[in-house]
């Protein structure tokens, strides 16, 4: 193994709260959404792609209507996220540190542009990894992201580490062995290893 790459939400951190009142400052002020968002609400949305995201959350919106929404709301979370950041999973800065010195390491997630970088910019995570990507920016698949960046960064043998089922399906897409990160958001059908918390990874690699 030469690198590992990361999901984000559910793996790393929890940034549920402070994108629900993002989210929520823009939804209260929008008189065709019938109520405001929960946390079980952006909970059952963890792994999905933005358009699938808002046709789970706004069903009875037209496409026009729910587009257009969901680009408020992902430029206000950003905002939000560069202010008041997420929870962190314990001790995810010296995992990171002690990995980042034996293996190369990077994020592809499921996110509009500038997710990572306000991830990256309130935690000062950035310096513990070379490379990303996500959907927003390239339009494509997690399965094809992962790709992108093994192809980019010339990798030989990478992991990814995820909580989805998504994530599941994207690592099988590039066809490379998939950590299950168990403390996160969703419940997978296979892995090929398991972490009870992050800091075990620290154990298995």
């Amino acid at each position: 193994m030469d690198s590992i790459i990361f999901d984000l939400d559910g793996t790393i951190w929890d940034s549920i709260d402070t994108v629900l009142n993002a989210w929520n400052s823009i939804i209260k002020e929008n008189d065709q959404i019938k109520r405001e968002l929960t946390r079980k609400d952006l909970e059952g949305t963890m792994g999905l792609q933005m358009d699938d995201i808002s046709r789970k959350l706004f069903p009875y919106l037209d496409d026009n209507t729910r587009k257009q929404l969901i680009i408020e709301c992902c430029d206000v979370e950003n905002e939000y996220l560069e202010k008041q950041g997420g929870v962190l999973y314990k001790n995810v800065e010296e995992v990171l540190k002690e990995l980042s010195q034996k293996y190369k390491l990077y994020i592809v997630s499921n996110c509009q542009p500038g997710y990572i970088e306000a991830f990256y910019k309130y935690h000062n995570l950035k310096r513990y990894f070379l490379d990303f990507e996500n959907p927003g920016r390239t339009g494509l698949s997690k399965g094809e992201n992962i790709n992108l960046i093994i192809e980019r960064n010339n990798l030989s043998k990478p992991v990814y580490v995820g909580d989805t089922e998504g994530d599941l399906k994207a690592a099988r897409y590039a066809g490379i062995p998939f950590v299950y990160a168990k403390y996160g958001f969703g419940q997978v059908s296979q892995y090929d290893d398991i972490l009870e918390k992050f800091d075990d990874l620290v154990k298995m690699f």
